[in-house]
């Protein structure tokens, strides 16, 4: 069943246009995360299903209720639209205690005292901060503060969550425990949310689908593994995953596939749309794609490793293509499991992990 639904919708700052278009489906207990660079238009989206920023054109519908339409000149105020939103400061009251915080929601609904408390408690204890009722945001971590702005959107038990980047005020590994505690919180309650990021192993963690923005458009919008293993554009290719980018020509197109030459090489790899015999391409593969051989063989390149960089649970190891011209040299980077010594090296590229597309 359809929770949300957003159709065409545009939205200007003045005269610089920000939505393009844009439309979206949010099916009861789905998580679909916004993703994009800045200034691709996802912050901008999700305040306008919000309320907080006023559309030029479209429709914005949940559960059959018309939230937005200018043909009609429909539009339901912020404060009415019923959204649980978590912002990215948390936006937590300094001066009011985290129960105090969490039951702001359900006062201004002028729900009773007494279920207030019980509504209230709940939530803290389904949160994990049972006993910290009484406490003021200050005496709590970023993790913990961002446990109460979550609370607080959800004590009312809205119909959609609208979360605009929780995470990024965590440290690193404070954000890890926070993202596996946000998916499980999402499935035991089996919420129905939006939430914006612009980290990708975020949105791949959390998500059930997601929506990838570039410059006010959806690019492309699927399941983490489409979105991750089938780009259809060397935008969406390029920004999910680590990558390494090939810049050549097209020599060949056949059955789905194209070569791609540069000066000393050549690959193989999936044709993408528009792509045509003798035009410059990008021939894109994900950094873990990548095989350490020992001879030569198809699609390969043999390159110097000039370094190896410990991760920890791998090794990163870099290797440099000098040629004449500036445009000739390129890096290439692979993973393994050992420290290697700089010398020659035969690269493995696997033709159906290779994507070819229009520079």
């Amino acid at each position: 069943m359809i929770e949300l639904s957003v159709e065409n919708l545009h939205l200007d700052y003045g005269a610089n246009p920000v939505l393009k278009g844009v439309s979206m489906q949010l099916q009861r207990g789905e998580v679909v995360s916004l993703l994009g660079p800045s200034g691709s238009g996802k912050t901008t989206l999700l305040r306008a299903i919000a309320g907080l920023e006023a559309a030029k054109k479209g429709r914005i519908v949940m559960n059959d209720r018309v939230l937005f339409d200018n043909e009609t000149r429909a539009e339901v105020p912020a404060e009415l639209r019923e959204l649980g939103i978590v912002f990215q400061s948390y936006a937590l009251w300094p001066h009011k205690t985290v129960a105090e915080n969490i039951a702001y929601p359900l006062k201004l609904r002028k729900i009773k005292k007494a279920e207030q408390q019980t509504r209230v408690q709940d939530i803290l204890n389904q949160l994990g901060l049972g006993k910290l009722g009484l406490r003021y945001p200050h005496e709590l971590s970023g993790g913990q503060q961002q446990r109460v702005a979550i609370g607080r959107a959800l004590v009312y038990n809205p119909p959609v969550l609208l979360l605009d980047e929780p995470l990024s005020n965590l440290d690193a590994k404070l954000r890890e425990e926070a993202r596996a505690f946000l998916r499980e919180l999402i499935l035991r309650l089996g919420l129905s949310a939006i939430m914006v990021t612009h980290d990708q192993n975020e949105a791949m963690a959390i998500s059930d689908r997601i929506l990838l923005l570039n410059n006010g458009k959806i690019e492309q919008q699927g399941t983490p593994q489409e979105m991750y293993g089938s780009p259809h554009s060397l935008f969406c290719a390029e920004f999910m995953g680590s990558n390494n980018i090939l810049q050549g020509t097209v020599s060949e197109i056949s059955n789905g596939q194209a070569v791609v030459q540069g000066q000393g090489w050549e690959l193989r790899g999936r044709a993408g749309e528009g792509l045509q015999q003798g035009q410059n391409a990008s021939a894109i593969i994900r950094v873990e794609q990548v095989k350490l051989g020992t001879s030569s063989s198809e699609n390969s390149v043999q390159l110097p490793l000039l370094t190896s960089m410990y991760l920890g649970e791998k090794w990163e190891y870099l290797f440099r293509a000098h040629g004449a011209n500036a445009q000739d040299a390129f890096v290439v980077r692979a993973y393994g499991m050992q420290e290697r010594v700089p010398g020659q090296c035969h690269l493995e590229l696997p033709a159906e992990h290779v994507w070819v597309f229009p520079s």
